[in-house]
């Protein structure tokens, strides 16, 4: 594998600079935060999406004619980012250092719910240039203490390892190539909008993340350089494994060819649940480790009953006992988490890689 330079070696400097003096804070849930605003479909279509058709882009069906925005929140990127800006102030504020874009479904696969699949570029720039501005804003009244925007390439709708069809085990609704192709479209969205890393998240399936890394490596060969890249997988239930049937240490020894400068965990269980496996990857990987799981598990409404004194307190045992560099919130997380869980993680000594510690025996 090329060992290529940095794209941006003084902003790559102050993260690790920052990682070196502490336990830094990855912001909370955008979902939860979008929820609050009572949005409507005509809130999603905008002024561009008035008419029921992409006015800046046509095609034989008309792109998006006749079919509801509602509920695709990567959109809002373009028709109200007003409202995606003021969530990534409000996590700054409340003491995040690291903000994730509103790209979790800005893929051409998760897109294509709502025949938008043209604007998987547009969304991912202007996903990133939101959150830089943002960054940029309160950085600038902290110069001390920078801030990061992480480009955020979530897993898609789609598995290539798992049959959607019990009738067929051999069936797969998409490709390793089809899933490469469309990572590389929004990788190239969030470098060109300003993104300081790149983050594969919310794995359940291994092989949707090697086609991620292996699109992000196919895009800094091109471009000569590399962002820091951030994996973090998702464990589905009480077996301790991914959807697709790995174990922690599993994922971290299927991952970590792509060099990434944090590997971890988020969703689907909450930080109680996630503990012995956010532990198995602290002792495995010579990265950094990051948490940010759910505030909970969801009550019988599908809403997250854990409080933001309850979740920091879980994570700070997390921090006392050695296994994070980085920690925020993921589904039903607020503000009011990641400022608890910053406060409560606040001079706590980050996780040392295990290579320092080999250093210093």
């Amino acid at each position: 594998m090329n060992v290529l330079p940095w794209l941006n070696p003084a902003r790559v400097s102050l993260l690790l600079k920052a990682l070196e003096e502490r336990i830094l804070i990855i912001d909370g849930a955008m979902g939860t935060m979008i929820q609050r605003h009572g949005l409507q479909e005509a809130d999603y279509r905008g002024t561009r999406f008035a008419e029921g058709c992409d006015a800046q882009h046509t095609h034989e069906h008309g792109a998006g004619c006749g079919h509801d925005l509602k509920g695709n929140n990567d959109l809002l990127l373009l028709t109200r980012p007003v409202v995606i800006a003021g969530v990534h102030s409000a996590y700054l504020e409340a003491g995040a250092d690291l903000v994730e874009t509103n790209t979790f479904n800005a893929t051409s696969i998760s897109q294509a719910d709502y025949h938008l699949e043209h604007l998987v570029y547009e969304l991912n720039k202007a996903g990133a240039h939101v959150a830089r501005q943002c960054c940029d804003a309160i950085e600038a009244t902290t110069p001390d203490k920078p801030r990061f925007v992480i480009g955020v390439l979530g897993p898609t709708s789609r598995t290539a390892s798992i049959s959607p069809d019990v009738n067929d085990p051999g069936y797969r609704n998409t490709s390793f190539d089809a899933l490469r192709a469309t990572y590389r479209e929004a990788i190239e969205g969030l470098i060109d909008g300003g993104s300081d890393t790149l983050m594969v998240e919310t794995i359940f399936d291994t092989l949707n993340a090697k086609a991620a890394l292996y699109a992000i490596e196919e895009v800094f060969d091109a471009r000569g350089g590399r962002l820091p890249v951030m994996i973090s997988g998702t464990i589905t239930d009480a077996s301790g494994r991914t959807l697709s049937g790995q174990t922690a240490e599993a994922f971290y020894t299927s991952v970590a060819h792509g060099r990434p400068l944090s590997v971890g965990l988020n969703c689907a269980l909450g930080a109680k649940d996630l503990r012995e496996h956010v532990e198995t990857l602290s002792t495995v990987a010579d990265a950094y480790v990051s948490a940010h799981p759910n505030a909970g598990l969801p009550n019988a409404f599908g809403e997250y009953d854990e409080t933001p004194e309850e979740m920091a307190a879980t994570l700070k045992e997390f921090a006392q006992s050695g296994l994070l560099n980085l920690v925020g919130g993921c589904c039903g997380t607020t503000p009011a988490h990641i400022r608890a869980i910053a406060d409560a993680v606040a001079g706590v000594a980050p996780r040392r890689l295990p290579a320092l510690l080999e250093a210093a025996a």
